[in-house]
């Protein structure tokens, strides 16, 4: 790897919950990374499973929180997601949206395979203009608090062994590989041209 940091993006659905953790950890770990969702809303749980809080991308992680507080302090105190969107607002001011994003990345990380898909489609779609490659892995992330926190642990862990690689392009799978062994967990990989 070249002696500048890793450009790193972490993208989950509504970047919220993995994104976030995984971001705030990398960040911690003085890596240059930036999170995403590639959902068209962003969507929270709701007082039951089939009434979620849909915001939109614009709307700020602190206007989430007051929202919420508003409607039901109790219920997303116990829950947790106050405590998430808490430590959100204190990394970026709100969520943001993979497809509006026309920054370069070495490493993009997604959190479920939908995701990737998503990433990789429009990745794909755009127009080639520098072919610098961009490696696109995903490892599939259960969307809780708990699982948020151990994926992010095993994000970072794999960005600080990319990040000693003399050549990403070249050692990408053989790494992959040790990590699958290593955790049991199936990752994807594909490398796209920006």
């Amino acid at each position: 790897m070249p002696d500048s940091p890793l450009q790193v993006a972490v993208v989950c659905f509504s970047n919220q919950n993995r994104s976030m953790e995984a971001h705030a950890i990398l960040s911690k770990r003085g890596f240059k990374v930036r999170s995403f969702g590639t959902g068209t809303h962003v969507k929270l749980p709701g007082p039951a499973p089939d009434k979620p809080n849909v915001y939109d991308f614009k709307t700020t992680y602190d206007e989430m929180y007051n929202d919420l507080v508003r409607k039901d302090k109790e219920l997303y105190t116990q829950n947790g997601i106050l405590h998430m969107l808490d430590r959100n607002k204190r990394i970026k001011p709100r969520p943001e949206r993979f497809q509006n994003c026309k920054d370069l990345f070495d490493l993009i990380l997604t959190c479920e395979e939908r995701v990737y898909d998503q990433v990789v489609e429009d990745l794909n779609s755009r127009e080639q203009e520098t072919c610098q490659p961009v490696h696109v892995v995903n490892v599939d992330i259960q969307d809780n608090q708990e699982e948020a926190t151990l994926g992010a642990f095993l994000i970072c862990e794999l960005c600080q062994c990319i990040q000693h690689t003399e050549d990403i392009d070249n050692e990408m799978d053989e790494l992959l590989q040790e990590f699958e062994e290593k955790t049991g967990k199936a990752f994807l990989h594909t490398v796209c041209f920006y």
